[in-house]
C-alpha cells in the first residue's frame, strides 16, 4: 500500500510559505534509475460500461458486436506486432511474445468463451459480460500464491481494455504532446505503451497498478526507463506540470520536491550512472576472488526475449529459465513440439552457454482447466509443479521430450521443482528414461551425453533429506524464496506477515548450509537461484557457506561479481562460521553487515 509521508511546512517568515509542501510516496521499485521531471497525469484506460438485459432476439445481434470487437483488437494487436518486429533487442522480442500471447486469448480462449457464455445465459450486452468477464479473471489470478503468474492480471487488464474500447467506441489516448522530461502518471500502462515511449522525452513514470514481476515492470528494466509502479490513489494526488522525482532505486515519488531534495537526487542520479558505467566495465572481468577463486554467475529469466540481455550482463548462462510462460495466458497446453521451438530458439541464443530449463512449475489453479483438474484448498501446497507433473505424466513426458530434442542445439540443464522425496526423483528418471527410448525409436537427434537432471531444494524436507537426494541427482539449486517462506510459515505476500520473512534466519541459513555439504560431499554442483542470490549483502555468507554458483536477475549481476572480486575466501568462510554460531536473526543480521562494511 502506498503511503505520503508530507514534510513539515516551512517556518513562519520562510519565503517558501506559499510553495506546495514535498510529498512522498512509497511503491514498487521497478525501473531502476532516478528521474527528475514534470508530471505528465494521463488517463488512456476509463472507459464507460453500460450494463443493461437484452432479450432473446437480440443475442445473436450482441454476439456479432462482440465478435467484431474481438477481430478489431486482434487487427490492433496485429499492428504492434508489425512494431515490434522493427524493435530488435531484448524488448522488442519481449513484446512479440506478449503480443503472441495477447492474440490467443482473442482466439478461443476462456476469456472469449466466458464472455460469449454471459451474452447467452445471462442475457447481458457485450461490455457488460466483458466487464465481469474481467474481473471474474483478474480475482481468480490475484489470489494465486504466486507473484509471477498472479502478475499476468496486467495482461488480461490490457486485452479487455482493447475490447471495452472497441464496444464503446471509445477512442485510445496516446502519449503525445508530452514536454521535455516528462514523468507519466497513470493508473496502469501496458507493455505496448511501454514499449512504444520516447526514452529521449519521456523521463520516467508512475502507476497505480502493477508490479515487479508484470510484463510492463520488465519492458521498463529492458528499455532503461527510471519506473515506480503500485502507488495506489497518486492519480488524485498529482497535477499534470508538477515537479516531481521518481526514484526506481528505492520505489520512492516525491512531488513538489525541495529545492535540496532536488540536488540531493542530482547528485545521486550521478553517482547510480557512473556506478553504471562502472559496473558495465566489469562485464568482461572475470568473478573472481581476491585468493584466485571462480564464482560462476548465471542468470534467471522468464522470457525467451531476455537472453541478448543476458549475454550483455556477462553471465556464464541461464541458472533458471522459468517455463511457465508457454502455458499461460491460454486455454490449451502447448505441445511437445511448440515446446521444442520455443526452446531450441532459446538455446540457440545463448551461443553455447548452459541453460538450465525448469519444469513446469504451477499447479491446477493455474492449468487445471486443459487438465481437468480442479485446484485444493491450498495450491501453494497442493497438486504443483513436480506433483503435477507425475500426476499428469503425459504433461512431463511433452516438456521432457521437448528439453531433450532442444539439447542437440546447446548445451541445456533439466531442473525439478519442489521436489520433496528421492522417490519423485527416481520416478521422474524412469519417465525420462522412457522419453529417451521412444526418441531413439523415432531417430530423434538426441545430445550425447544426456542433460543433466537437478533438483529445487525449496522445500524443508528436501534440505534435510538432500544426502540422499545428491546420490541421484546431478546438480542442486537452492530456491531460497520457497525455502524461506516454507521453513518459517510465513506468506510473503501477506502484509500482516510479511515483515517476519527473513532470509537471515538461523533455520533458514542451517538448511542452506545442510544441502551444500551434501552437495560437496557428493561432488555435484550446489547453487543458489533465489533473492539472496542477486544481493552483495549476502554474497559474503553464501561463498563462506560453500557456494561456487549463483543464479539472479542479469541486472544483479554487476554488483555481485563486483563483490565477489572485492573477497578474500578465507576471511568469508570465518564470517559464515561465526554466523552459523548464532541463534538471533538480528545478531546475524549486524554481523553481516559489520562484515560488508568492513570490506
Amino acid at each position: 500500500m502506498a503511503t505520503v509521508k508530507p514534510k513539515a511546512p516551512p517556518e513562519k517568515g520562510s519565503s517558501r510559505k506559499d510553495a506546495p509542501r514535498e510529498r512522498v510516496f512509497q511503491g514498487q521499485a521497478v525501473g531502476p534509475g532516478i528521474a527528475i521531471g514534470t508530471a505528465r497525469v494521463h488517463d488512456s484506460t476509463a472507459v464507460s460500461v453500460p450494463e443493461y438485459r437484452i432479450p432473446v432476439s437480440a443475442v445473436a445481434r450482441e454476439r456479432a458486436r462482440f465478435a467484431d470487437a474481438t477481430a478489431d483488437a486482434s487487427d490492433q494487436v496485429a499492428r504492434l506486432q508489425l512494431k515490434a518486429k522493427g524493435m530488435g533487442g531484448a524488448a522488442g522480442e519481449d513484446l512479440s511474445y506478449l503480443l503472441e500471447a495477447y492474440q490467443q486469448m482473442l482466439r478461443g480462449s476462456r476469456l472469449i468463451r466466458g464472455v460469449e457464455r454471459r451474452i447467452i445465459e445471462d442475457r447481458i450486452n457485450a461490455e457488460a459480460a466483458v466487464h465481469k468477464e474481467i474481473a471474474r479473471m483478474i480475482d481468480a489470478f490475484s489470489s494465486m500464491d504466486d507473484a509471477y503468474l498472479a502478475s499476468r492480471i496486467d495482461d488480461i487488464r490490457d486485452v479487455g481494455g482493447r475490447l471495452l474500447r472497441s464496444l464503446t467506441k471509445t477512442p485510445y489516448r496516446p502519449f503525445a504532446m508530452l514536454p521535455r522530461n516528462a514523468i507519466i502518471i497513470t493508473e496502469e500502462l501496458t507493455p505496448a505503451d511501454t514499449a512504444v515511449l520516447d526514452p529521449r522525452i519521456v523521463a520516467g513514470f508512475v502507476t497505480m497498478l502493477g508490479g515487479v514481476q508484470s510484463h510492463t515492470a520488465i519492458m521498463a528494466r529492458s528499455l532503461g526507463f527510471p519506473a515506480v509502479m503500485g502507488v495506489a490513489g497518486l492519480v488524485r494526488e498529482v497535477q499534470s506540470g508538477a515537479p516531481m522525482i521518481v526514484d526506481g532505486l528505492s520505489g520512492k515519488v516525491i512531488v513538489d520536491p525541495l529545492p535540496e531534495t532536488v540536488d540531493d537526487y542530482r547528485r545521486q542520479r550521478a553517482r547510480f550512472h557512473r556506478e553504471r558505467r562502472a559496473l558495465t566495465r566489469l562485464k568482461t572481468l572475470p568473478a573472481i576472488t581476491r585468493n584466485g577463486v571462480h564464482i560462476e554467475l548465471n542468470a534467471n529469466i522468464e522470457l525467451p526475449g531476455e537472453s541478448e540481455v543476458v549475454l550483455q550482463s556477462g553471465a556464464e548462462g541461464i541458472g533458471l529459465l522459468r517455463s511457465e510462460f508457454m502455458f499461460m495466458n491460454r486455454d490449451d497446453l502447448p505441445g511437445e513440439d511448440e515446446q521444442f521451438e520455443l526452446l531450441r530458439t532459446l538455446v540457440e541464443s545463448m551461443e553455447g552457454r548452459v541453460v538450465t530449463i525448469r519444469t513446469l512449475d504451477c499447479g491446477g489453479d493455474k492449468v487445471g482447466v486443459p487438465l481437468g483438474i480442479c485446484a485444493g484448498p491450498n495450491p501453494a501446497l497442493g497438486l504443483r509443479a513436480i506433483r503435477l507433473g507425475l500426476n499428469q505424466p503425459s504433461l512431463l513426458e511433452d516438456q521432457l521430450s521437448a528439453i531433450l530434442r532442444a539439447g542437440v542445439f546447446g548445451p541445456v540443464r533439466i531442473l525439478l521443482p519442489m521436489v520433496a522425496t528421492v522417490d519423485e526423483l527416481m520416478a521422474v528418471r524412469e519417465i525420462l528414461g522412457r522419453v529417451v527410448r521412444r526418441l531413439t525409436r523415432r531417430r530423434v537427434a538426441l545430445p550425447d551425453p544426456l542433460p543433466p537432471l537437478g533438483v529445487m531444494i525449496e522445500i524443508p524436507g528436501a534440505a534435510l533429506s538432500a544426502d540422499a537426494l545428491a546420490a541421484h541427482c546431478d546438480f542442486f539449486s537452492i530456491g531460497t524464496n520457497d525455502l524461506t517462506q516454507y521453513t518459517l510459515a510465513i506468506d510473503r505476500t501477506d502484509e500482516a506477515v510479511a515483515h517476519l520473512y527473513d532470509s537471515l534466519h538461523p533455520a533458514v541459513l542451517r538448511l542452506i548450509q545442510f544441502a551444500t555439504e551434501a552437495a560437496t560431499r557428493a561432488r555435484i554442483p550446489v547453487s543458489v537461484c533465489g533473492e539472496m542470490a542477486g544481493s552483495p549483502r549476502y554474497t559474503a555468507l553464501l561463498l563462506g557457506l560453500g557456494i561456487r554458483e549463483l543464479s539472479m536477475s542479469s541486472s544483479n549481476i554487476p554488483p555481485v561479481k563486483r563483490r565477489i572480486r572485492s573477497l578474500h575466501l578465507p576471511e568469508a568462510i570465518q564470517h559464515a562460521r561465526v554466523v552459523m554460531d548464532q541463534s538471533a536473526p538480528g545478531v546475524i543480521a549486524r554481523l553481516v553487515d559489520e562484515f560488508n562494511s568492513a570490506e
